[in-house]
């Protein structure tokens, strides 16, 4: 079962890349007392990811954070070099924060995960953008296809500010 606008977000312990490297991060700690937009991607330098949900979100990150949002977060299920790499490379680096969720484990509690195995992915995460106020889900888009960048968009957060 999928989290719903409403849910509070539950406790885990990411990894969040930080300018000094890879640190834990309690999600308690991401979203207490914070207004946060989340979006997950199904992958590190995929295609999608790269050339079209990223992108949205760099641009866009000062008009977001302009309307009270403390913190850009990306969640993907890849591991904490890949991700280091991938924020440089697309310019994230400064202005999303980075979360492995290298197992899937936090993604699975959340009800967002996929079988990308025909893919040659194994499990990730469906495509997805939320704003969290204090934990709590208030907005929730999911794609419908790993391959859409409509309603998880950046520009679809923004109107939802």
């Amino acid at each position: 079962m999928s989290i719903k606008v409403g849910d509070t977000l539950p406790d885990a312990t990411l990894i969040s890349i930080t300018p000094t490297g890879p640190a834990p991060l309690a999600t308690h700690d991401l979203f207490r007392g914070k207004k946060v937009v989340l979006f997950g991607v199904p992958g590190a330098y995929t295609g999608v990811c790269t050339k079209q949900h990223m992108p949205g979100f760099v641009q866009d990150a000062d008009a977001i954070k302009a309307k009270g949002v403390d913190t850009i977060a990306c969640i993907a299920v890849n591991d904490p070099a890949v991700l280091t790499a991938w924020s440089k490379d697309t310019g994230a680096d400064g202005k999303i924060l980075m979360l492995s969720d290298w197992n899937a484990d936090y993604i699975k509690q959340l009800g967002l995960d996929f079988d990308g195995s025909k893919f040659g992915l194994g499990t990730r995460s469906k495509r997805f953008s939320a704003v969290v106020d204090n934990g709590v889900v208030k907005e929730l888009n999911v794609e419908d296809s790993p391959g859409q960048v409509t309603t998880s968009s950046a520009a679809n957060a923004l109107c939802q500010l």
